[in-house]
């Protein structure tokens, strides 16, 4: 009975469905905010902005260019379409006033009253011959064929139309003989005016040729005395060489150096207290004291520097020994130092075994007793499943 009366009350209330829409609306957004932060779309962390905001910035300098060369493509077309609409226009009117030239022409010489079939083409027809073989009598007023004042004077008019075309063909006839006459003294006056042309080329030719072959005789002249003049100077020039030359060798051959004179390498110096000085350019070589001189002065600076030579070995055997001495001393403390680190690194190795022993025994105790509670996948599964 309650039962029934819980489903009854239940039936009969209202349902509330606002608090429902708003779990909806709260888990659409939630479902979005996952979808926005798990997106490797549309997420902006580790994304290059710098290079983004340069290809934009070149798509629309892309996009200016283009701009730009439509817009010069527009008026590069525009200026085609008004020069082709002016051309056309141009030839339309060229084109009319060849065909008001044509209508004029033909209205002047090519009239239908002067051709010869003008009689045929023109509506007036001959009257027929006014007499005729049957009696007036016998026929009816249906069948009159000459009227009154037909075929009057028409031999006269036939004269003198022929007249006049004769006038007009004898016209035609002259102004075409005389524009032939006129085009033939045209022609005439081109020629003659080509011929002069040409004559006053020639001449010019020749004045020209001429002209060239007084400049060319003219530079040959001078290139001529210049080669003359530089013969001369080159002439001067190597037998003042030669004269030198020649007084270099008479002075050589006469001078002391060639003579070997001893005495003409001294000089004597009055003002000096040194006595007479040798002439380097004019000295032959030493005397014998001299030479033996230097024998003595080489001998005795062999015998220094031997003496010097012997210091010098007796200063490295002492310093050798010396550093034998240093050497050996730190061999002494090396090894001295070797032993005291050996020791050093033994005792170093037990505390590191003691400490690793110990870490053992504390890992152990973290493994076997404190951290026993292992975390499974559902524990590792639930981060990352909320943008809270």
């Amino acid at each position: 009975m309650v039962d029934c009366a819980q489903n009854m009350y239940k039936a009969d209330l209202p349902v509330d469905e606002s608090a429902q829409r708003v779990v909806e609306r709260r888990r659409a957004a939630e479902a979005e905010r996952k979808n926005r932060i798990f997106s490797t779309r549309s997420r902006v962390i580790g994304v290059d902005l710098h290079a983004l905001h340069k290809q934009r910035e070149e798509k629309q300098e892309l996009l200016e260019m283009e701009k730009q060369r439509d817009m010069a493509h527009d008026l590069l077309r525009l200026s085609l379409d008004e020069m082709v609409m002016q051309q056309n226009k141009e030839e339309e009117e060229l084109r009319k006033e060849l065909a008001q030239d044509l209508v004029r022409y033909r209205a002047i010489y090519q009239r239908a009253e002067d051709s010869r079939d003008a009689d045929i083409n023109s509506n007036r027809q001959v009257a027929p011959d006014a007499s005729i073989s049957v009696s007036d009598s016998a026929l009816g007023p249906a069948s009159m064929q000459v009227f009154l004042g037909e075929g009057v004077k028409e031999k006269e008019k036939k004269r003198a139309q022929m007249e006049m075309n004769e006038r007009n063909l004898r016209a035609q006839k002259e102004e075409r003989e005389k524009q032939e006459r006129e085009q033939k003294n045209r022609e005439l006056l081109t020629g003659r005016e080509l011929v002069e042309k040409d004559l006053r080329a020639v001449k010019l030719n020749v004045l020209e040729e001429e002209c060239k072959r007084a400049a060319h005789i003219a530079l040959s002249h001078y290139n001529r005395a210049q080669a003359e003049e530089r013969m001369e100077r080159e002439q001067q020039e190597r037998r003042r060489r030669e004269g030198e030359e020649l007084a270099e060798v008479r002075y050589m051959v006469t001078s002391d150096l060639l003579t070997e004179r001893p005495e003409a390498a001294k000089r004597k110096n009055e003002s000096s207290a040194e006595g007479p000085r040798v002439l380097t350019d004019r000295w032959k070589g030493m005397t014998p004291p001299q030479i033996s001189e230097i024998h003595r002065k080489r001998e005795e600076q062999c015998l220094e520097k031997e003496r010097l030579r012997e210091m010098e070995r007796q200063r490295d055997v002492a310093w050798d020994y010396h550093l034998t001495e240093q050497a050996r001393q730190q061999e002494r403390d090396d090894n001295r130092d070797k032993e005291l680190q050996r020791e050093r690194r033994t005792q170093l190795d037990k505390y590191n075994q003691q400490l690793a022993r110990e870490q053992q025994a504390h890992q152990h105790y973290l493994d076997k007793q404190l951290y026993t509670n292992r975390p499974t996948v559902q524990y590792f599964t639930q981060f990352s499943t909320s943008s809270r």
